[in-house]
């Protein structure tokens, strides 16, 4: 397993250690013990999904690094996404359409990362043409066509309305 993958059994709680209730003398326990347990638990719990969040906050990041770099087509959408949000401020005339102009932005990044990822894959394999490779990498362009095509849609009906 990749050592910098944010999945690791050891931040999985310890079930060994959790107070089920069962003592087998049939007595509930000590309720000091069972408070201390459960406040153990939501430290635990705190402390995992604190490590969680950094993590993929961090991983995130350095895959909007890596996009930026070596994806050009990424880069220009970053450029007009620059351009266009502020201008969605404007141009909405209620929330609905500001969601809607920002949304249809978001999602021609959204799908030009998965693209991207789907490409470097694909790469990854072998740089030798192969029909599924081409096929991979021709419906991830289809998937960028398409968002673009929602992208222009929205402006465009938002905008003469």
């Amino acid at each position: 397993m990749n050592n910098n993958s944010p999945l690791n059994n050891s931040d999985l709680p310890d079930e060994s250690s959790s107070d089920n209730g069962s003592s087998g003398n049939g007595s509930s326990g000590n309720s000091s013990s069972g408070n201390s347990s459960t406040g153990n638990q939501r430290s635990g719990i705190f402390a995992l999904l604190k490590r969680r969040l950094l993590g993929a906050t961090t991983y995130s990041w350095q895959g909007l690094q890596a996009c930026f770099k070596h994806e050009e087509a990424f880069r220009v959408e970053v450029f007009f996404a620059i351009l266009l949000l502020p201008l969605a401020f404007i141009m909405a005339s209620t929330m609905v359409e500001l969601v809607l102009l920002i949304g249809s932005v978001l999602l021609v990044l959204i799908v030009e990362l998965l693209n991207s990822a789907i490409e470097a894959v694909v790469d990854r394999i072998g740089e030798e043409p192969h029909e599924l490779a081409g096929r991979a990498k021709d419906q991830g362009s289809a998937a960028v066509m398409l968002a673009m095509g929602v992208f222009f849609i929205t402006w465009l009906l938002i905008g003469i309305g």
